[in-house]
């Protein structure tokens, strides 16, 4: 079996003295001011008024916190065949401007990666683009038509990061037993987009009150919650493991609560603007912006996905940046594609919403923010002495207005845009490397 390995382009490790940060990583029990030293790409000591060699750059952190860097289970980077939207550089240049130093990206591409030539032309272009260490799950399906399995035991060979049909259920039941079947045999996580399309049908946002009101079609929860309690099913009768993507709706999180009560090995993910935001945003003026799927819920759906992000039900938080050229999502709402781009905002929108609030804690988020990618036999980013730097500077008092200075990635359909919020990354360090500096980040000797 093999050993998951990332691709990101070469760059020089760092040797850093990041001073005077509040650092914060609530695994390690961290949570003081300190500097940390960085020698080599790795961290070296973390302590008080740390001496920096001569050739070592000292940078000014006071104000500033420093967290783990975030990882990123579910990202579109569109490439192969829509660079137009995305491609591997903007994608992991917005990873980076978020302050994420790992992502996972998706299959549901054109061609679709479900061969082991296309993963490994995915890969080699990573070597050349990726500004952060990038992953790439493979298809479960040949062309994700939810027939024929693909070679996965050949994908993992050639460093598939996992398997995903995402975009698509699964729709046949037994194709999904298969899979976990070959699990054994080949290894890699399945992750599930959770979807019974026979009950969505040509919903096009929740159905609830707001559908109603605006006369729209709307997609039911249980069209998500029904086929987790299936495939959770399947997964504990075959004893093997899932991952559930993007979860939306209340009955979803009481469902993995009972599976995971029952012993069966899954875990979970939700997205920033499933937890900061309901269907009543279709509303606006601009409503394809929060288009995607699965839809904005309902406000006590909202609460249930924060109750389970609070507990542990829901173990990360992951964007499912998903870009699209303005053209098609300037089109009438009914018909404009689904899904939004948020790696650049997904700290700053959680923390201006759940943590100034009240709602959650900081703790919650970044703890949930950094555990994305442990599911697929990644490491959690931590700041430890002797770990590879994976760090990001954040300046919590920052006010910013999303999208009046443009964006890292190629397309701007974010459902946080023209929104205030506070919060901004000033630097990310990822696998040892500077991989973002904001251009008004000062550096300098001390």
């Amino acid at each position: 079996m093999s050993t998951l390995r990332l691709d990101s382009r070469a760059g020089q490790d760092a040797d850093l003295l990041i001073r005077g940060a509040h650092v914060f990583d609530p695994r390690e029990g961290l949570d003081a001011r300190a500097d940390i030293l960085v020698r080599g790409g790795q961290v070296a000591e973390i302590g008080d008024a740390l001496d920096a060699p001569g050739e070592v750059e000292t940078l000014d952190a006071e104000g500033l916190h420093a967290f783990p860097a975030f990882v990123d289970p579910h990202v579109h980077l569109r490439t192969p065949g829509r660079e137009d939207e995305e491609d591997i550089e903007t994608g992991t240049r917005a990873a980076a401007a978020g302050g994420y130093c790992q992502i996972l990206a998706m299959p549901n591409t054109d061609p679709v990666v479900d061969s082991a030539s296309i993963l490994q032309s995915l890969r080699e272009r990573a070597r050349e683009e990726a500004r952060v260490p990038t992953g790439f799950l493979a298809a479960i399906t040949r062309g994700q038509a939810g027939h024929q399995l693909t070679e996965m035991a050949e994908l993992m060979d050639t460093g598939a990061a996992g398997f995903t049909d995402d975009g698509l259920p699964l729709r046949d039941a037994g194709v999904l037993r298969q899979a976990l079947q070959y699990q054994r045999l080949a290894g890699g996580l399945i992750a599930l987009h959770e979807e019974d399309p026979t009950l969505s049908g040509d919903g096009v946002m929740h159905e609830g009150a707001v559908s109603a009101l605006l006369g729209l079609a709307g997609i039911p929860s249980i069209s998500e919650s029904t086929m987790i309690q299936r495939d959770c099913a399947i997964a504990g009768f075959e004893d093997a493991r899932l991952h559930l993507q993007h979860l939306s709706a209340r009955e979803s999180v009481l469902a993995v609560e009972q599976a995971k009560q029952a012993g069966v090995q899954v875990t979970c993910e939700v997205t920033p603007h499933h937890l900061c935001l309901t269907d009543e945003a279709v509303r606006s003026l601009d409503a394809s912006r929060f288009k995607m799927n699965p839809p904005l819920r309902s406000g006590a759906d909202r609460e249930a996905l924060l109750r389970g992000l609070r507990s542990g039900t829901i173990d990360c938080v992951a964007t499912d940046h998903a870009p699209h050229s303005r053209e098609e999502k300037e089109q009438p709402f009914e018909v404009a594609p689904m899904g939004v781009t948020g790696l650049e905002t997904a700290f700053a929108a959680l923390h201006t919403h759940l943590v100034l609030p009240g709602v959650l804690p900081l703790a919650v988020i970044v703890e949930r923010m950094t555990a994305g990618t442990e599911p697929f036999g990644l490491p959690v980013p931590r700041i430890a002495r002797g770990a590879r730097a994976d760090i990001v500077l954040v300046d919590l008092a920052a006010e910013w207005d999303v999208g009046d200075a443009g964006y890292e990635s190629r397309s701007s359909n974010n459902a946080f845009a023209g929104q205030t919020l506070t919060g901004r990354v000033r630097m990310t360090v990822a696998d040892g490397i500077v991989a973002y500096r904001e251009r008004s980040f000062a550096i300098g000797a001390v």
